[in-house]
């Protein structure tokens, strides 16, 4: 009997790596964690493979893997979280960074899942916008895993309850409960543009001008009247244009050509990597809708930068 060999583990799992990339994001609020847990993913499987006798799917097979692997990861850790998943808004005032004992949810590149493959369709751009994985950390994780699997990979409830070890009944119990939370916490989920989205596109343009031209003045024409402005790792943020515009103008925006931004895209949505003064400096994340930015979540943390795919420094 022969056995199994990497080439052909390959050739039957590989072309899940990015959907399973998708649904550990999902699962962990970051992109780095998601990497990782993928890699352990992958190992576990190929520990498995010789003994994997068909009786599911293997893409099943990997998402019962993944899954398990996640909510091991999550088990012990506190959930990732925005500024706004911490306390009501505040009025412009000096931010201070927040304790060390916040996990901040970070951003996906589009570029680490969506490519030319068909295949990327299952991935599910919708399912991967901020404020939802936002409202997905607020689960318990075995819910958030049950919602995950039924709603966004359209497992039946039979094949939720194989891969997760349970029972019919609880993963129809659980997704009842995970519906109602995740009402709760994001209850009128926008109707976002896509990022080719001409009007998209129009907005995260002007979004760059303001910044790289200290144009505070142009941010009247993208944000909306109700607009939210936050950014990691500071707990304060802020509600409603005016108090957006003004926390920008007087702490961030600086004199012109102090940020040089470069349109990208993140979670399904317009995005920006920026830079400071020529150095990395973090993304930004908008959430563009027909009638303007609802919301801006700007990540310090330059490192982003090269996980985005450019330059240290803008050159």
């Amino acid at each position: 009997m022969t056995l199994p060999g990497p080439d052909q583990f390959a050739a039957e799992t590989g072309r899940f790596r990015r959907e399973l990339l998708a649904h550990c994001y999902r699962m962990v609020g970051s992109a780095h964690d998601a990497e990782d847990l993928v890699q352990e993913t992958y190992l576990r499987a190929w520990r498995a493979y010789a003994g994997f006798e068909g009786r599911s799917s293997v893409r099943s097979w990997l998402y019962r893997i993944a899954t398990n692997v996640c909510l091991t990861a999550v088990r012990p850790r506190p959930m990732r979280v925005l500024p706004s998943g911490l306390a009501g808004p505040g009025r412009v005032a000096e931010s201070q960074a927040a304790d060390g004992d916040v996990r901040w949810l970070e951003p996906l590149p589009d570029a680490w899942i969506c490519d030319d493959d068909p295949a990327a369709v299952v991935i599910g751009r919708e399912s991967l916008r901020l404020a939802l994985i936002a409202g997905l950390q607020h689960l318990p994780a075995r819910q958030r895993a049950i919602l995950l699997l039924r709603e966004v990979l359209a497992f039946s409830a039979a094949e939720t309850a194989e891969i997760l070890g349970t029972t019919t009944a609880a993963v129809k119990s659980g997704l009842q409960r995970a519906r109602a939370r995740l009402s709760e916490v994001d209850p009128r989920p926008e109707d976002l543009l896509e990022p080719t989205d001409p009007r998209a596109r129009a907005l995260l343009d002007g979004y760059l001008a303001a910044f790289e031209r200290s144009d505070a003045n142009l941010l009247e024409h993208v944000l909306r009247t109700d607009a939210t402005l936050e950014a990691t790792p500071f707990r304060e943020w802020q509600a409603g244009r005016a108090d957006c515009i003004a926390l920008l103008e007087t702490q961030v925006m600086g004199a012109p050509g102090d940020w040089r931004l470069i349109a990208t895209t993140a979670n399904g949505q317009s995005a920006a990597v920026v830079y400071h003064r020529g150095r990395a400096d973090g993304v930004v994340v908008l959430a563009a809708t027909a009638a303007g930015v609802s919301s801006v979540v700007k990540f310090h943390d330059p490192a982003l930068v090269a996980a985005f795919g450019f330059p240290e420094t803008s050159g």
